[in-house]
């Protein structure tokens, strides 16, 4: 009986593994560059990747799914809110309007509210609109001539604050020149807080509207000349007053901010698409 070696049908066979490195198309292109008088094909070009970016904005829709969770970015959102806003004012007043700011006030808990301001040729507005049901829902109403100062400058905390924030605010003052009672510091629903704290909105570069809206420096800059004017007026009732505009830091005098924390972290000062609750 044959073994299947000694069958004169099988040839051994080397198994030799004829691999050649094939030359990456930098190197092909150095090749032919370096030996002119070899006539070859078409020289093969390495394509490196394109450094332009295309932007519309300081800070594009790298997450638009985040946008379009703020109400106030929904179309047509923004107009309606000035619209009624302008509406309510001229049924109330004979007021011209300067400008409308969409801002975020931080309150004397450091507790953020979606605000939108705005200031006529005597009164400073600060309005609380719900951009869910297309309504305002609270209006302050602040002259001109009782602003007193205006100070821009960053956030500062007690060096014991948990709960700090980063960044640059507006806070404007009116009536005296004295701090809030001290009932009214820790009360974190108080009215009588004589200033009113300001930042950027987070979704200022969500569109070229919200752009121009959120620029707390396009509202210092119509404010400031609007507010000297008030004060030369004979006839309006903080003519007296001195008014200055200060570069200083901002301090929020909170310790603990639990409050703020939880409010801050969820949002629940902006109107927000909150989810389904149900299954």
């Amino acid at each position: 009986m044959s073994m299947i070696g000694s069958f004169e049908g099988f040839q051994p066979v080397s198994l030799k593994q004829e691999v050649e490195e094939q030359p990456s198309e930098t190197d092909r292109l150095s090749t032919e560059e370096g030996d002119p008088g070899k006539d070859s094909a078409p020289k093969l070009i390495s394509r490196q990747p394109s450094v332009t970016e295309s932007t519309l904005y300081p800070n594009p829709y790298h997450k638009s799914y985040m946008s379009r969770k703020y109400f106030v970015t929904r179309p047509g959102a923004i107009e309606t809110a000035m619209e009624d806003l302008k509406g309510h004012i001229t049924e109330t007043s004979v007021e011209t309007i300067q400008g409308f700011w969409l801002l975020t006030e931080i309150d004397h808990w450091n507790n953020e509210k979606e605000r939108i301001v705005l200031v006529t040729d005597t009164t400073l507005y600060i309005c609380k609109y719900d951009f869910i049901m297309l309504s305002c829902v609270q209006m302050q109403r602040i002259p001109l001539s009782a602003i007193c100062r205006i100070c821009v400058g960053k956030f500062i905390f007690p060096g014991m604050s948990l709960d700090k924030r980063q960044g640059e605010g507006l806070r404007i003052y009116w009536g005296n020149m004295g701090e809030p009672s001290l009932l009214s510091r820790w009360n974190p629903w108080s009215t009588e807080v004589p200033y009113a704290t300001f930042t950027e909105h987070p979704m200022k570069h969500s569109s070229e509207t919200l752009l121009e809206m959120c620029k707390m420096s396009g509202l210092t800059s119509k404010l400031v000349p609007t507010i000297e004017k008030a004060h030369k007026n004979p006839t309006g009732s903080g003519s007296k007053k001195e008014f200055r505009v200060l570069m200083e830091p901002i301090l929020i005098e909170t310790y603990m901010g639990l409050m703020s924390f939880i409010g801050n972290r969820n949002k629940l000062g902006y109107s927000l698409a909150r989810g389904s609750i149900g299954f």
